[in-house]
């Protein structure tokens, strides 16, 4: 439960308000002139600003927070001497 919160409550930046403003404004064209399409887009752009995703997916787009090599095991190179 806390990752989530944390997903939701973390790394707001531009893109994300910007999606949440589009997402509110069709919300809210949709509920006033009847329109199923509006309310379409504007339930697309409300669930990609709360869970942080883009038109590529979870994370499809973004660079990985983490890098891979902390996730490897020390190990030493061994370097072989070519004549």
């Amino acid at each position: 439960m806390t990752k989530i919160y944390e997903l939701v409550t973390t790394g707001w930046h531009f893109a994300r308000w910007l999606r949440l403003g589009f997402g509110v404004f069709l919300a809210a064209q949709a509920i006033q002139l009847s329109d199923a399409l509006s309310g379409v887009l504007a339930a697309l752009f409300l669930f990609q600003a709360v869970t942080n995703t883009g038109c590529c997916g979870a994370g499809g787009c973004a660079v990985p927070t983490t890098s891979k090599k902390e996730n490897l095991p020390d190990q030493e190179t061994v370097y072989e001497e070519v004549k």
